[in-house]
């Protein structure tokens, strides 16, 4: 998979999520065969660029692999300007958010509510273009709702302005979540440009990964919530396309030692109060995946307050 001048590892992309893809989770992923791994999308507004949580949304400090920080915003000049100041912040790509569904994005016609305005979609990816020398990548959903799909004719701005590589979550704004990504539209967008199209949309596993890789045509592919609480996902998913190996399900003492290391770089990013607090939600997920956990365990491990009480616990439930 190329985009620009780099050359991934492989076509598996860990999807920019709001409060989860940050760097203990990329980095986590990254471990178990992500081949990129996008930052949770960073404000454009140039009076947040130096708070502590825009600031900690795009750290990379000692992260392996290449750097990519996803942008959100509506002004060209404040788009572009964010992305000089991400690329002087040693990100090696820059990517535009026009895929969020979220009310509070839409609201201020970010995300993916720029797809009712082309015109605008054209100065953004311009502007952006021009103010930096890496590739710059685009991820959008098919459009607004299901009346006004849009996404070939996107596609087509996009390439024309100069886009690396192009993103599509298989579903409308208005679809939100819901319902089934729409492969054929991300096949026509495919058929429709040169540049790499990477496919995102309900992969939850490596026959998945590979259906959609074969329906759409795609280049590459893009993971976001299967690979919460379920890093190996691609690892497994490597190892079945380009393989042809089906490998076994990681073993509760790895699902174990995955968590702890996860919690330890979430302690050491956030520091032990918002670490304990963010390390919640990836418990949560984790569990998941094992039935022998009870609802009243994950109600006490959710009553830590500190690091330490948190890893003991969560030790006494895989032990019991």
């Amino acid at each position: 998979m190329q985009i620009g001048s780099y050359l991934l590892p492989n076509n598996l992309i860990l999807a920019p999520m709001a409060g989860i893809s940050d760097r203990p989770f990329r980095s986590i992923c990254k471990d178990f065969g992500a081949g990129l791994a996008v930052s949770e999308m960073v404000a454009s507004n140039p009076a947040l660029r130096d708070n502590k949580k825009t600031l900690l949304k795009a750290d990379h400090e000692g992260e392996t692999g290449l750097r990519s920080v996803q942008i959100v915003g509506t002004d060209p000049k404040h788009m572009a300007d964010a992305a000089i100041y991400n690329v002087q912040r040693d990100a090696q790509i820059i990517d535009i958010n026009m895929g969020c569904p979220a009310k509070k994005v839409c609201a201020v016609a970010a995300g993916s509510a720029l797809l009712r305005d082309a015109e605008l979609v054209k100065r953004i990816l311009d502007a952006v273009v021009n103010a930096v020398d890496v590739p710059v990548t685009l991820k959008i959903r098919t459009g607004w709702d299901t009346e006004s799909r849009n996404a070939v004719a996107i596609a087509q701005i996009a390439q024309a302005s100069g886009i690396a590589a192009l993103t599509i979550h298989g579903r409308t704004r208005a679809c939100k979540f819901e319902g089934q990504a729409e492969y054929e539209t991300i096949k026509q967008v495919k058929q429709a440009v040169s540049i790499p199209v990477i496919a995102n949309g309900d992969i939850d596993s490596a026959e998945k990964a590979q259906f959609v890789l074969a329906v759409t045509g795609a280049d590459a592919i893009m993971i976001g919530r299967a690979a919460q609480g379920n890093p190996w996902l691609f690892k497994e998913i490597d190892c079945f396309i380009n393989a042809g190996k089906v490998i076994e399900k990681p073993t509760i003492k790895e699902i174990y030692l995955t968590l702890i290391a996860h919690l330890e770089k979430l302690y050491s990013f956030y520091g032990d109060v918002t670490g304990v607090r963010i390390a919640r939600k990836h418990i949560s997920w984790y569990f998941k995946h094992l039935d022998f956990i009870s609802q009243d365990i994950k109600q006490t491990i959710n009553q830590a307050t500190q690091p330490n009480q948190q890893m003991v616990l969560i030790q006494s439930a895989f032990t019991l």
